[in-house]
């Protein structure tokens, strides 16, 4: 297989013609032949090959085949042929499926997410045909996408392409892929062998489930159970002082409760209302349990409980960590970013609504640990990657990106409280962690390449035309 970097150009001719500069040609084993397919996406089309004298590795294609092809613009991509096959491919062509939760404008298609899309299509510009989409953009009729790109000004415009050879999922809420319509979409893609990933949000309990019987990881979860029946949460309360009881669809922190129990003084309960943290102390297990039913209108079902791990802790506050997982170009887990989030005092999470504050990995543990910090992060590093490993070990569907929300505790012990499959990626407004921010976009486009098979063979140079 060859591969290279071409720069593609357009010119008037209506037939189906494509000219290779004769570097290409030559590189393409193009010698002598009349005829070639161009494929983009899940379109081939057949051409007449011509070969023109210029330096470099370009290609001109006629109006014709690229209004066959549906090429959506000039400029820098990929090309790459296995050799003996009569087709050469364009791209990749990487489709980013979000949504805009109703708020499209011109300016920000996608709303508050266009930011982050930007900065992914932006990165990508030079080196594949990036686009963002929405459910609503897809034409299965015609296997099409009236897909967003970025324009030369750093604006918007749109353009039908075929189906692409990836989907990096980013619909933003669990209510945005929920139900029937996105389900069937996901499963048209997998049919049609196009890679997708990441599939969908997890639940809390979902990952517990996934890794009950994977030693590996079990040796770094906190014991939880889920839906517990009152009698359970006080056996582990008697068992552990203090546990997390937390519902199992919820994020950012929303719902949580600390439950805690002294032999002598009862049990507490520590959660948010409003913007302040609530402590409530019962004389005896019956009360605290009646509390919760009252808040919830006796519905306790889809909660997970957890048990708590004494963290370390800076100002008595405790701190967890982020860690932001990718699959890289070589389909390995690597740590991409890490921030360290201190509990606001009196929280129960350490979320930064909730009053907790971001530092980095560096910062935190070196108040805790000293000399021993950087023996201690790259445990936790090593430790991450395993974890991930075996989500993915364990999971049907093609992951590239996790969050993970790991704990050390104050014998340094590595503890893992939740995975997300599409993590946010708050951690990186900290300025010590903006090129980590950067890095993270670089791994999600170094997978597309990946999946779409668009990579290089090892040793591999490619030349810029």
């Amino acid at each position: 297989m060859s591969l290279t970097i071409c720069n593609v150009h357009f010119t008037q001719q209506p037939e189906r013609i494509v000219w290779f500069s004769s570097p290409l040609a030559k590189l393409l084993k193009l010698g002598g032949r009349k005829s070639v397919n161009v494929k983009l996406g899940k379109d081939i089309v057949p051409a007449t090959v011509r070969t023109v004298k210029r330096k470099g590795h370009h290609v001109y294609m006629s109006a014709g085949l690229r209004r066959s092809i549906r090429v959506p613009k000039s400029g820098n991509v990929y090309l790459t042929n296995d050799e003996g096959e009569e087709e050469i491919q364009l791209g990749p062509l990487i489709g980013v499926l979000t949504d805009n939760n109703g708020t499209r404008s011109s300016t920000a298609p996608f709303g508050e997410r266009t930011g982050f899309v930007r900065q992914l299509l932006s990165l990508g510009q030079k080196k594949a045909y990036l686009f963002a989409f929405t459910p609503r953009d897809i034409n299965w009729q015609q296997d099409t996408i009236h897909a967003w790109f970025l324009d030369g000004g750093g604006g918007w415009t749109r353009r039908v392409v075929p189906l692409p050879d990836v989907v990096y999922n980013r619909l933003p809420s669990r209510r945005a892929e929920t139900g029937s319509t996105i389900t069937a979409l996901r499963e048209r893609f997998i049919k049609k062998k196009i890679p997708f990933f990441n599939w969908s949000f997890f639940n809390k309990s979902d990952v517990y489930k996934l890794l009950d019987n994977d030693p590996e990881a079990l040796r770094h979860l906190p014991e939880s159970i889920n839906n517990p029946t009152p009698e359970k949460i006080k056996e582990l309360l008697e068992k552990h002082q203090f546990l997390y009881y937390k519902p199992s669809a919820g994020s950012l922190g929303i719902g949580i409760y600390r439950l805690t129990y002294h032999p002598r003084k009862g049990y507490f309960i520590r959660y948010r209302r409003g913007a302040g943290n609530v402590l409530l102390r019962f004389s005896n297990f019956n009360s605290l349990m009646r509390m919760l039913r009252a808040r919830h209108g006796g519905n306790l079902s889809s909660y997970v409980v957890q048990q708590g791990i004494r963290l370390v802790e800076i100002d008595n506050c405790p701190i967890d960590f982020r860690f932001h997982m990718h699959k890289d170009g070589h389909n390995k887990w690597v740590v991409a970013g890490i921030g360290a989030k201190k509990a606001g005092r009196g929280s129960v999470t350490t979320h930064i609504k909730n009053g907790g504050s971001l530092m980095t990995p560096e910062q935190a543990l070196s108040r805790t640990f000293g000399d021993k910090s950087d023996e201690v992060l790259k445990e936790a590093k090593a430790v991450a990657i395993k974890l991930s490993e075996a989500i993915e070990r364990n999971y049907t569907h093609t992951l590239g990106e996790l969050g993970l929300d790991i704990g050390i505790d104050r014998d340094s012990s590595v503890w893992m409280f939740e995975a997300n499959a599409k993590p946010g990626r708050s951690i990186f407004k900290h300025p010590a962690l903006k090129e980590q921010g950067k890095a993270s976009l670089e791994y999600i486009l170094d997978h597309c390449l990946y999946l779409s098979k668009f990579r290089k063979a090892e040793g591999m140079n490619l030349n810029d035309s």
